[in-house]
């Protein structure tokens, strides 16, 4: 099993970058979970942070520079993420990922950060899955804990039970993945590869069923999914039928089962009611319809 890299944990009163490496946010809800994030620690962050191009938050240029010097800042702890959506791909070949491995600080969020999670995996780097800052704001007191047991506690077991078997069984391997769509764009871009035997955690939001088949067919005719140890299904949230009537469930039960690996589904991460956050990079274990992360 692959042995991943864990940046310091964090303790109250450190220093964060906000950045906003994807598309713009609603101001009124970023406000909310800054508002909260400096409430425990130190906010750094650019005025560019609230600059707007078309669907993106900003220029490239911009963007990029930004998360760069985020990554590079010694004082920072991690780097924390305003909203995903998309643009993430576009400015990941021109960060200074070399200096940013030497002393690695933790990268926070989910959706479009899952394009920094996979730079991050790629030079061995454990980060974290979790709440951007704009889903903070109206988030529950369990799932404000999780985020902080994440930041401030990587290592600590986290555990999720009662899942929905897809295929039974028992696997062990460091935890990767993130988005479904981001994991995919990423493998056509050649940048994404799951180290042997891993166990990949999938989640997606929006993606009529038919798209996400197209996905897992695609991982798998790379030769992605005959890599994995296990697969853990989160939310596919508003991920509706068509006319034809066939679900998500269906399509991620019928795309997997016959990997011959132990798959669930159903573990509380994503873009529905609860989005838990847990280290990518981490130990997991899949035994039955239970994952322990840690």
């Amino acid at each position: 099993m692959e042995s991943f890299a864990f940046p310091p944990p964090l303790s109250p009163g450190d220093r964060v970058h906000v950045v906003a490496p994807s598309s713009p946010f609603p101001r009124a809800e970023f406000l909310r979970g800054l508002g909260w994030v400096r409430d425990r620690y130190e906010v750094a962050a650019r005025t560019s942070l609230l600059d707007r191009s078309a669907y993106l938050a900003g220029s490239d240029d911009g963007r990029a520079r930004a998360l760069g010097e985020a990554m590079v800042d010694p004082r920072a702890k991690a780097i924390v993420v305003a909203r995903g959506g998309y643009g993430a791909m576009r400015i990941v070949d021109r960060l200074p990922w070399d200096v940013f491995a030497r002393a690695p600080k933790w990268i926070v969020g989910f959706s479009d950060v899952t394009a920094l999670h996979v730079e991050a995996m790629a030079r061995g780097i454990a980060s974290a899955h979790g709440p951007n800052v704009t889903g903070l704001a109206a988030t529950d007191p369990w799932t404000r804990a999780c985020y902080l047991r994440a930041l401030e506690r990587p290592r600590a077991v986290v555990e999720w039970c009662n899942l929905q078997l897809i295929q039974p069984g028992k696997a062990e391997g460091s935890l990767v993945g993130g988005n479904l769509s981001l994991v995919c764009a990423m493998a056509a871009a050649g940048r994404w590869r799951a180290p042997e035997g891993a166990i990949l955690a999938l989640e997606d939001v929006t993606e009529r069923p038919y798209r996400i088949d197209r996905m897992l067919t695609s991982l798998r005719l790379g030769g992605h999914l005959a890599r994995v140890g296990g697969i853990v299904f989160g939310d596919f949230a508003q991920c509706d039928p068509g006319l034809d009537g066939v679900t998500a469930a269906d399509v991620l039960a019928e795309c997997t089962r016959d990997l011959g690996i132990p798959i669930v589904a159903g573990a509380p991460f994503g873009h529905g009611a609860r989005n838990d956050a847990f280290t990518l990079g981490a130990r997991a274990c899949i035994e039955g319809d239970r994952v322990v992360v840690g």
